[in-house]
């Protein structure tokens, strides 16, 4: 077994230990009506679009999401939230130490060794849910489920639905289509950009990722069948029957979409076994983004 399928393997575990634990870091995470950045690099960038959106959508704030190297320097916040599992990505490091004495920051991290816990106000460890493999699985998701139990958003349910999605057999000749869409709405715009990443990264697939709306307006041209449409939450009306109609294979999203992203990471190690790839190695990257001086 690889380390990235041992890693994906114990997300029910570690999402159990982060809700239950989410209380203690009450003080360190943002509060109602504060008006908030969450920032991240590749996966932890995506989980920051998810998040956002749903503090937003629970009326708990203004609340965006940022590439870490992206953030506007121009405007104001309460609270500033950091993505990182290494705690050494260089975009991340320089805007933490960039906003020092001027807006309150928070970093979630999955190692304690590392810079970003005195570059950051407050840290949040989830040192269990830390990887070997360059490829993320369960730290992302377990501090989206952080966030999620800080908003009053998670359920046993996510947890089961997360079960099921490691159990289940992934959709027949799903591993054998040659193009990956993936679409969300919401909050899972941002699962749905992270399935892309990950099928990229550790199966070397073509993939693209869309809110859900949009895959109207252009990229169902390219749909053939050759071509798996992944939907992340409910479907808008009459899009699986326009998907099918282009020969592409329709998957919905039976699960919690969250527990649907640990079926998409399964689906990535699957491609990559099948073309002979190891995906704890993807190729040109690196367990973090360290530029130098």
């Amino acid at each position: 077994m690889t380390y990235v399928e041992d890693e994906l393997n114990s997300q029910p575990e570690c999402w159990t230990r982060a809700a239950g634990d989410a209380a203690r870091h009450t003080a360190a995470l943002p509060t109602a009506g504060e008006r908030v950045a969450i920032v991240g690099c590749g996966t932890s960038y995506f989980m920051a679009q998810s998040a956002a959106a749903l503090r937003e959508e629970a009326g708990l704030g203004e609340t965006d999401a940022f590439a870490a190297s992206e953030f506007p320097r121009g405007r104001t916040y309460d609270r500033v939230v950091a993505l990182t599992r290494s705690g050494t990505t260089t975009e991340v490091l320089e805007l933490l130490t960039e906003l020092k004495g001027r807006t309150r920051t928070v970093a979630l991290t999955a190692d304690p060794r590392t810079p970003v816990m005195t570059a950051a106000d407050d840290v949040v460890v989830l040192d269990y849910a830390d990887e070997r493999s360059v490829v993320q699985t369960r730290f992302a998701t377990t501090a989206l489920t952080l966030l999620r139990a800080h908003l009053g958003l998670h359920t046993d349910a996510v947890v089961a639905d997360a079960r099921a999605a490691l159990a289940a057999d992934l959709p027949e000749g799903l591993v054998e289509r040659t193009q990956f869409t993936f679409l969300g709405r919401g909050w899972t715009v941002g699962l749905a950009n992270e399935a892309g990443l990950k099928m990229r990264e550790a199966s070397l697939s073509w993939t693209e990722a869309y809110p859900a709306m949009e895959y109207r307006h252009g990229p169902i041209s390219i749909s053939t069948t050759g071509t798996a449409t992944w939907m992340f939450g409910r479907a808008p009306e009459g899009l699986a029957e326009q998907v099918r109609e282009t020969g592409a294979m329709w998957v919905p999203g039976a699960l919690d979409p969250l527990a649907e992203l640990v079926r998409a990471q399964r689906l990535a190690v699957a491609v990559a076994t099948a073309r002979g790839l190891d995906p704890d190695r993807p190729r040109h990257l690196t367990r973090s983004v360290i530029l130098a001086p």
